[in-house]
């Protein structure tokens, strides 16, 4: 990708399994929630004790651990904040994620040698910001999602050589500015900016006149209305090289509250497309096995057809059916079921530096031997004919569409 150094690759965590996965498949660092203004939903925020233990986890592994202390801050809020920094700084993060400006400079004096991030939800879109946030601290900023190539470039040109710049390049996207949106919070009273939107964008809507009450009119000619304010989500495996040369260092995948198989095989897919290991087509493939809506290139090749809204829903063709519950050499593979597949059906494993690899299952035994025609009880242990190597951790899924 280029002459220059190649750019990290930042995976989501928001559980120890999503960390193990994400490791495993090639994130160079993590980013997760603790228990504090980490702006998602409660089940994607650790508690100290678990996130300890991931940062203790990539330690061991030789990668960073990046936690989101993101959310806007009220008042009331501020004096947990110093506090807070020194444990986390305690526990060993390698840096903490920051939007609001009042909890940066707080942070900033709790914990003065903590390094420090500006999350994309402070809309850095120029370099003179950039410049204002570097002498208040930051040594990197995560871009805003509204910025071009060509932008992010010029920005780049600007600032200071050790100016790190990170942008998203796979997951969700918010049709608002950078994620400011009070949509959720006007029909819902739950707030977007405080972690706890309910994606109230993605509802289908209609339009009424107020001569005709009861009258429901689609913007669209389809069924059930349009998700006319719903972005599609962001792709940009066919691009990366692009995004270097922009000036990104740092590749960033949304999703702290997606599966591990989601995190895993988007890890995988960008890991390999970084490493040059697989052909785009096959990496679109491999991105098409997970639970998503349509892709698009977002804001950065300017391309105003990329936002058209998603009207279409979830594109859900694969079926996340099991991991390998340890090592094999191929032959029988022991594995711990997730969903329900039966013999006769033909699987894929998806192990790391590795597009899926297809089989027919010809056996299934469970725990004492017997066979079985198929598996459909979650969390259990069995066996599957397989000719394939795995690694403990090897995903398997089975096509549904």
């Amino acid at each position: 990708m280029g002459t220059m150094k190649q750019p990290k690759l930042l995976a989501p965590a928001g559980d120890m399994e999503g960390a193990l996965t994400a490791l495993k498949y090639g994130a160079d660092a993590l980013y997760c929630g603790g228990p504090l203004l980490q702006l998602r939903a409660d089940t994607a925020g650790m508690d100290e004790e678990t996130l300890s233990r991931v940062i203790r986890t990539a330690h061991d592994r030789e990668k960073l651990v990046y936690v989101t202390v993101n959310s806007f801050v009220y008042s009331r809020e501020i004096p947990a904040l110093a506090p807070y920094a020194k444990r986390l700084e305690t526990m060993g993060a390698d840096g903490l994620i920051v939007s609001d400006i009042g909890a940066l400079a707080e942070i900033r004096n709790a914990v003065p040698h903590m390094e420090l991030h500006l999350s994309t939800q402070a809309n850095c879109m120029n370099y003179k910001a950039a410049q204002v946030y570097y002498d208040l601290g930051v040594r990197r900023i995560v871009l805003a999602r509204e910025l071009s190539l060509a932008q992010i470039a010029e920005i780049r040109a600007h600032i200071p050589d050790d100016l790190e710049l990170e942008a998203f390049v796979h997951g969700a996207m918010c049709m608002a500015y950078s994620g400011r949106c009070l949509i959720s919070s006007f029909l819902t009273g739950r707030s977007a900016n405080r972690g706890d939107c309910t994606q109230s964008c993605r509802w289908n809507y209609h339009l009424t006149e107020e001569k005709r009450p009861g009258e429901y009119f689609p913007v669209v000619e389809e069924a059930g209305g349009t998700a006319l304010l719903s972005s599609r989500e962001l792709c940009t495996v066919a691009f990366l090289d692009r995004l270097q040369d922009a000036g990104v260092s740092c590749f960033k995948i949304e999703g702290r509250m997606r599966t591990p198989y989601s995190i895993g095989v988007t890890v995988n897919a960008y890991r390999m497309a970084m490493d040059k290991t697989a052909p785009v087509d096959a990496l679109l493939r491999e991105l098409d096995t997970t639970s998503h809506r349509p892709y698009c290139s977002g804001f950065y090749l300017e391309d105003p057809l990329a936002l058209v809204p998603d009207t279409g829903g979830y594109v859900r063709n694969w079926l996340f059916v099991a991991t390998a519950s340890e090592e094999a050499s191929g032959g029988v593979v022991p594995v711990q079921t997730r969903n329900r597949f039966a013999v006769g059906d033909t699987l894929e494993v998806v192990s790391p530096g590795q597009t899926g690899r297809a089989f027919k299952v010809g056996r299934i035994l469970d725990e004492s031997g017997q066979e079985l025609p198929l598996s459909n009880v979650p969390m259990r242990l069995v066996t599957v004919d397989c000719p394939h190597a795995v690694q403990a951790g090897d995903l398997f899924r089975k096509a549904i569409g």
